[in-house]
């Protein structure tokens, strides 16, 4: 079995985060300035947005405007707007960025990975055949071949 190292995430992994009542997911959900949050969708019970800190180009999230640390936390109708605002999300990133596959996910609790542990989220990860190189392990660096702004406002139109 082969093993993806993605070494360039521990400085925002080890960073400090300060205490706050809310969360990230929570303040960017009230915020009203979307393009600068990379938000390319809201819809009546969660929101989609790219990730700052990406895995791969086009790695976005899709959030329940309420803040739940697990699925348990959401009602029926919250849990099937988030599956639908995800499926068009995958749909968005197909049309837009063409990938080969895709990781969707979500890691609960800190020891599953979660950098926001209060505030599920879901992952959608589009995936290419060879996407893995050098750059990670030996540069320390991580390779975005598309301005993040430029993908959101692709998204966005494909998303309305």
């Amino acid at each position: 079995m082969d093993a993806l190292h993605a070494p360039w995430r521990i400085e925002y992994i080890l960073a400090p985060k300060a205490e706050q009542a809310e969360s990230l997911f929570t303040r960017i959900a009230q915020s009203n300035d979307d393009e600068a949050n990379y938000v390319i969708a809201r819809d009546r019970t969660c929101y989609a947005l790219l990730n700052s800190y990406p895995y791969t180009g086009g790695h976005l999230m899709v959030v329940p405007y309420k803040q739940a640390g697990d699925l348990n936390g959401l009602t029926d109708e919250e849990l099937g707007d988030l599956m639908k605002l995800s499926r068009r999300c995958q749909n968005a990133l197909t049309r837009v960025m063409k990938p080969d596959g895709f990781n969707i996910g979500i890691n609960l609790g800190k020891v599953a990975g979660a950098g926001i542990a209060g505030h599920l989220h879901i992952h959608i990860v589009p995936r290419w055949l060879g996407d893995t190189n050098f750059m990670p392990v030996l540069a320390q660096t991580t390779v975005v071949s598309q301005a993040m702004k430029d993908l959101a406002d692709q998204l966005r139109a494909a998303l309305k």
